[in-house]
C-alpha cells in the first residue's frame, strides 16, 4: 500500500482560460480517463471552457462555486461532487480556497449509490 499526499504531488500552474490562482497535479492517464488533484487558491478560477469528456469534480477540502452550460452558480462542499457532460461549457472558483479531484473522460456516472460494490451476499 502507499499512501500519497495531494499536496505533495508534483503541480503545475494552469492560466489557460483566464483561469488564475490555479494548479494541476497528475495521478496518471489512460486511454479512457484521466485523474487529477486539483488546488485553487483563495480566489481562485478555473475559466470557463468546454469539458473534452463528461468530468467529475468532488471537493475534498473549502467550497467552489460551480457552473454549467446556463450560468447557474451552486455552491459545493467537501463531499460534495460536480458533473458536467461533455462539451458542456463550466466554470469553477473558490473565494476562500479548496482542493479537489477531478476525473475525467469516458465514464459511466449514474445515480448515487448504484454503481456500489454490494460484495458477496
Amino acid at each position: 500500500m502507499r499512501i500519497l499526499s495531494l499536496t505533495d504531488l508534483p503541480h503545475r500552474p494552469v492560466d489557460g482560460h483566464g483561469s488564475k490562482n490555479f494548479s494541476v497535479g497528475a495521478f496518471g492517464i489512460c486511454a479512457d480517463a484521466h485523474l487529477v488533484a486539483i488546488t485553487l487558491g483563495p480566489g481562485g478560477v478555473i475559466g470557463r471552457h468546454p469539458a473534452s469528456g463528461r468530468q467529475l469534480l468532488v471537493v475534498l477540502s473549502g467550497e467552489a462555486q460551480v457552473a454549467g452550460h446556463d450560468g447557474t452558480v451552486r455552491t459545493i462542499g467537501a463531499g460534495e461532487a460536480a458533473v458536467w457532460e461533455p462539451g458542456e461549457p463550466h466554470e469553477t472558483r473558490s473565494p476562500a480556497g479548496m482542493t479537489a479531484m477531478i476525473v475525467e473522460g469516458d465514464l459511466d456516472i449514474g445515480a448515487p449509490g448504484e454503481q456500489i460494490d454490494r460484495g458477496d451476499t
